[in-house]
């Protein structure tokens, strides 16, 4: 599909007519996108086999195609390399969306994995919640990342808004329950605080 998409490309390059070079690029742009599509329905079914390995791979393959797409990646890196025409809309939807599918995925991935890297699935929840700030799936995980991180304050906002964005009888009784668990740590803590304070004070009592 590489070859395919280099081809196009270079076709593009030789036609003299605008129109020509328009309709080849674009050509390109929909073999990329469908080239990343591909590899995430990959992803899925290894995902779905409990083969997560493969099924990460697939899907770190598949951003690693929409990058060369992306208009926020390439504005960084203005210059260097041929310059990419702008997606139309439809061509950006269909980019963001199977970034935001590849994110959430590698997130749900990373949390079957015996040793879970919760720094990492943070990172994928948050990316996608920078595009998709109601996602329930991205809100749910970054909250689980926070509290297992030890900021139980920020996961209970986001289980929060994960319980607000769903009917409350639907709600996920996953998110309840590490919403709870958010809720224990805060209370745990404040008790923690306030026993300190009381020695502290009783300290000062004895002294003064």
């Amino acid at each position: 599909a590489e070859e395919e998409t280099m081809d196009v490309q270079g076709a593009a390059a030789a036609d003299p007519s605008r129109a020509g070079r328009g309709q080849s690029n674009a050509t390109a742009v929909w073999a990329l996108l469908e080239q990343a599509t591909q590899m995430k329905t990959e992803g899925n079914a290894f995902y779905r086999d409990r083969n997560i390995r493969s099924a990460i791979g697939r899907y770190h393959r598949a951003l690693l195609v929409l990058r060369g797409l992306d208009s926020e990646v390439l504005s960084s890196v203005k210059g260097f390399g041929p310059e990419r025409p702008a997606l139309t809309p439809e061509q950006e939807a269909s980019l963001r969306n199977t970034q935001v599918d590849c994110y959430n995925n590698l997130a749900a991935c990373l949390l079957q994995k015996q040793s879970v890297d919760y720094a990492r699935v943070r990172e994928y929840s948050l990316r996608v919640l920078t595009w998709r700030p109601d996602d329930v799936k991205a809100l749910y995980r970054a909250g689980v990342a926070f509290l297992e991180m030890g900021d139980a304050q920020t996961a209970k906002h986001y289980l929060t808004k994960a319980c607000n964005e769903q009917p409350h009888a639907k709600t996920d009784a996953r998110v309840k329950k590490h919403l709870q668990r958010a809720q224990e740590k805060l209370d745990q803590e404040l008790q923690k605080e306030k026993a300190m304070y009381r020695g502290m004070f009783s300290s000062k009592l004895k002294s003064d």
